[in-house]
């Protein structure tokens, strides 16, 4: 099983991406292999339909999200919504990348919590045919969730993820078992 991680934040010491590599580790605590993708560092161009040549980051991106079992998409909370650098790299995917797959959501705000970006990646999923897990992951507020290297300090925190986790890749397992009975 292979899991596509997708962090979609420009900030350093982003709250969203340290969720997201704290799940990677435990992923391949778990065993499961992990293509991490940091859009920070990852300069894709802005979408546009009419783009006739590949760039390839944007080639990359792709190909990490097709050989994927299950996507897991992180971002932080902007006006309500996700960031423009993670609507960018979902622009430049297609539902057959995507159809099928399950995806777990994860988001950061500076209020309570980031519940408004996750349903509208959640809306963003549905239309690229894939699976959006039922569990997801918001953290908010001012608090610090992890200590300058990484580490998570909040146990209800840690209890969260893992359980979302547990259930995404079972998810991943059985949707990867069904399409590959149907093949």
């Amino acid at each position: 099983m292979n899991i596509a991680i997708i962090a979609g934040s420009n900030r350093n010491h982003s709250t969203s991406t340290s969720v997201l590599r704290y799940m990677e580790r435990s992923l391949l605590r778990r065993t499961v292999s992990v293509d991490f993708i940091d859009l920070r560092l990852t300069k894709l161009p802005y979408f546009s339909p009419d783009a006739e040549m590949a760039h390839p980051e944007v080639e990359r991106l792709r190909q990490v999200v097709r050989n994927a079992s299950g996507i897991i998409f992180g971002t932080p909370e902007f006006h309500g919504s996700v960031s423009g650098l993670l609507k960018n790299a979902i622009d430049h995917l297609d539902n057959d990348i995507v159809a099928g797959k399950p995806v777990l959501g994860v988001s950061a705000a500076g209020g309570p919590l980031g519940v408004s970006s996750l349903t509208h990646l959640q809306a963003m999923v549905r239309n690229l045919h894939g699976h959006f897990c039922p569990e997801w992951i918001s953290v908010g507020g001012d608090n610090r969730y992890f200590d300058e290297n990484g580490k998570l300090l909040d146990e209800g925190l840690k209890q969260r993820i893992e359980g979302a986790l547990d259930r995404f890749v079972e998810l991943a397992q059985v949707l990867e078992g069904a399409s590959l009975s149907a093949t």
